[in-house]
């Protein structure tokens, strides 16, 4: 890919999407990784003005803000900072007994927090006439490694045609600073998370097979199940043909 000819085509993308829509201003959650870097970076180049970043902790590792903190400052990007921890533990509270703490790594209780999240998102695009822009990149829409209605409810994907590795290729060309590069891939569901881990394959492995169609046994069988699996995500709700 030539990496600044991409960049100039999402650029373009933004803005026409951004004109069609009749709103003014991009939402971007920040969430301190490369893939929100790289969108808040894109927003940035279209909308220098209006282009507001919104983070969002709730039981988070307190790095996660710091990163964030940091694109916004390396991009120039006003942020927002909305701690969901009391409201993320009452609407816990209200829905079951369990405790949280013993959940940690249940997604029914741990996709409560990119729900929360998108409300937050929406409230700000609401209040600054903008589009939520989506962090989604595509490895991870292809095998559903997102929350729905969740980091996937959002008006724009402008990175869903680019691989992991091509995400890194464009954040070195937009400036993303490096420690957000270094940093190793998480979605921030809970402490110690790890996408590849969760997933079961590499972002590398994932990558090639997208690309190429190849992949060791075991990463086709993994990825083409995840894939099967999240179907649903990737589509409107059915409905049925009218009688």
């Amino acid at each position: 890919m030539v990496v600044n000819e991409v960049a100039d085509k999402l650029s373009a993308w933004l803005e026409a999407k951004l004109k069609e829509s009749g709103t003014k201003s991009f939402i971007v959650g920040l969430s301190g990784g490369v893939d929100s870097a790289v969108v808040a970076g894109l927003c940035q180049r279209v909308r220098p003005n209006d282009t507001y970043g919104v983070i969002m902790p709730c039981h988070s590792n307190p790095d996660d803000a710091k990163y964030g903190r940091m694109v916004a400052e390396a991009f120039n990007i006003p942020v927002k900072e909305v701690v969901l921890d009391e409201v993320f533990d009452a609407l816990v509270a209200r829905l079951t007994d369990e405790p949280y703490e013993k959940n940690k790594q249940n997604l029914a209780f741990a996709n409560i927090k990119p729900r929360l999240r998108m409300t937050t998102l929406y409230f700000y695009a609401s209040k600054y006439k903008g589009l939520v822009v989506g962090t989604g990149n595509k490895a991870e829409i292809t095998v559903g490694f997102y929350t729905k209605y969740g980091d996937g409810g959002c008006d724009l994907l402008p990175i869903a045609n680019l691989v992991k590795a091509q995400v890194y290729e464009l954040a070195r060309y937009l400036g993303v600073p490096q420690p957000i590069i270094d940093k190793k891939p998480s979605a921030g569901l809970w402490h110690g998370h790890d996408d590849e881990e969760e997933m079961g394959v590499t972002y590398r492995e994932l990558d090639r097979y997208i690309l190429t169609g190849e992949a060791e046994p075991r990463v086709k069988r993994i990825v083409d199940q995840l894939h099967r699996q999240s179907e649903h995500k990737r589509h409107m709700p059915p409905i049925p043909p009218e009688f």
